[in-house]
């Protein structure tokens, strides 16, 4: 064991309750509570938890620590699903947080042997730390059944001076970028051979230096005006309304701006309840909004194209319907689709029978051209997904329309989370974001992250506003995944490094 490391130890029980603080402290730093600053607090705590951890205690701490930061964050799912699907979710997300956290007390355990000068243990093991915790991020956004790419330590840093570096290296960087922050701190407090005055200037000359980073510039192309309509409508998924009650709703929220002059109109997921494309007094009304506001309408519906259900945006023309359909392409699974339904059925019959509905994968490109306006669209968990974010950008999207339907989560946190992260895509790509709720939280942000617009939640109306057109490409759209592999890569390589040494050690 590497010099002072046995003093930097802490007994098994006390890094388990330092790890059940450090979950929720991690969380405090997301919306609701917002407060930025405790996100690397939290994960510094963790790490803390690990020192002097062998891989078999590193995964039991990391499984506390992963508990205590999903159970409090996504509480919002038991609103209406209960406590089966929030502990299942949770604990899945865990697992992945207690493998994360084991091979990081690896690294924590033998790094600083593996590169035994003080500037290789302060240069090199936070970079592996932090690279090991973005790969963790990365596999869990995307598996299984397409990931959850909720929790990214990124997301907490929407409205924190940290935020703008997402234009820079995107949100996997961003990650990297603060657990680096945490780690380095962490790995400093073990240097006490250091003079003090000098470990603090290292400290503080990081975060110095990641601050003076510049935002990215941002060029508009042009402009464009448009009407975003939050329908305050029930339209949940165990709602019981009368069918075309949640069109109604939102057709009565865009009367009064009959006479405004816009360049479209933006209704939300889910926004018409009865299909337009083949019920006729659906696409009556939709042709009548389109009319009177002179103006194309995009909204959301469920479609049956070929008996196979799609959760799908529609552009709609009066006199023509439906010229683009966009079908979701991240259904979230056992939600809107359940997989394997022959094996999870047996462990929860009567939650996995609610979801009677099982919605298909879409295929086609997430663009509308609305005039000359290309607009990239984005249906509720889209936003998180970094694949459709490239995409859509790939594809010359001058803003981005991020419809959702919110009505399940009532006033949880879920709604204020994903707001977080449309303000952190809008800095990322540097484009306008229309986020618009059935219920809220509905704004609509610049290309800088502020808020030009907002809307109560629970409260119909509208949003209508000259919002910038970009078609800047920022360092972090030209990097694309690269970034994320290379440091994911480089924390695996470290890794790798430490559990041969450790083999060594102990065959020796």
């Amino acid at each position: 064991m590497w010099g002072n490391e046995r003093a930097f130890s802490l007994p098994l029980w006390a890094a388990l309750l330092v790890a059940g603080g450090a979950g929720a402290v991690l969380d405090a730093g997301f919306p609701d509570r917002d407060w930025w600053y405790l996100a690397p607090v939290g994960v510094a705590l963790m790490l803390l938890s690990l020192l002097g951890r062998s891989l078999a205690t590193g995964l039991l701490v990391g499984l506390v620590a992963g508990l205590s930061f999903w159970l409090i964050h996504i509480f919002w799912i038991t609103l209406y699903l209960g406590l089966v699907p929030w502990f299942a979710l949770g604990g899945l997300e865990s697992l992945f947080f207690a493998v994360g956290l084991g091979v990081t007390a690896v690294v924590l355990r033998h790094g600083p042997q593996v590169w035994p000068s003080a500037w290789g243990r302060l240069g090199v093991v936070p970079v592996v730390v932090a690279g090991l915790w973005t790969a963790r991020e990365a596999i869990s956004a995307v598996w299984p059944y397409g990931g959850f790419a909720w929790g990214r330590v990124a997301l907490s840093q929407s409205e924190s001076p940290f935020g703008p570096l997402v234009a820079w290296v995107g949100l996997s960087g961003l990650s990297f970028i603060l657990v680096w922050l945490s780690a380095l701190a962490v790995q400093v407090f073990r240097e006490p051979e250091l003079a003090r005055t000098l470990r603090t200037g290292i400290a503080v000359g990081a975060v110095a230096v990641v601050l003076a980073v510049p935002a990215w510039p941002t060029l508009q192309s042009g402009e464009v005006r448009l009407a975003a309509v939050q329908g305050n409508a029930d339209a949940g998924l165990f709602a019981e309304h009368a069918p075309g009650q949640i069109l109604q709703d939102h057709t009565s929220a865009t009367l009064p701006l009959i006479g405004q002059k816009v360049d479209f109109v933006v209704w939300p997921e889910n926004s018409s309840d009865i299909d337009p494309t083949v019920s006729e007094a659906a696409a009556q009304v939709l042709d009548y909004i389109s009319t009177e506001m002179d103006a194309p309408l995009v909204t959301g519906t469920i479609t049956r194209p070929d008996d196979t259900y799609y959760n799908s945006s529609l552009l709609w023309e009066a006199g023509r319907g439906a010229v683009d359909v966009y079908d979701k392409v991240h259904p979230v699974p056992f939600a809107e689709y359940m997989p394997d339904r022959a094996f999870w059925r047996p462990f929860a019959p009567d939650l996995i029978d609610l979801i009677g509905r099982d919605y298909g994968i879409g295929t086609r490109d997430n663009i509308f051209d609305i005039n000359g306006v290309l607009a990239g669209i984005a249906i509720c968990f889209d936003i998180a997904d970094d694949q459709l974010v490239h995409e859509m950008i790939d594809d010359e999207a001058q803003i981005i329309l991020a419809q959702t339907n919110n009505a399940d989560f009532g006033h949880t946190d879920e709604s204020v989370q994903q707001l977080a992260i449309a303000r952190l895509r809008a800095m990322e790509t540097s484009r306008t974001v229309v986020n618009i709720s059935t219920v809220g939280s509905s704004a609509i942000i610049t290309p800088d992250g502020a808020t030009l617009d907002s809307l109560p939640t629970f409260t119909a109306g509208a949003m209508v506003q000259t919002v910038p057109l970009s078609d800047t490409i920022t360092p972090a759209m030209v990097a694309g995944r690269g970034l994320e592999w290379l440091v994911s890569g480089l924390g695996l390589a470290g890794l790798a490094l430490c559990a041969r040494f450790d083999r060594r050690q102990r065959r020796r």
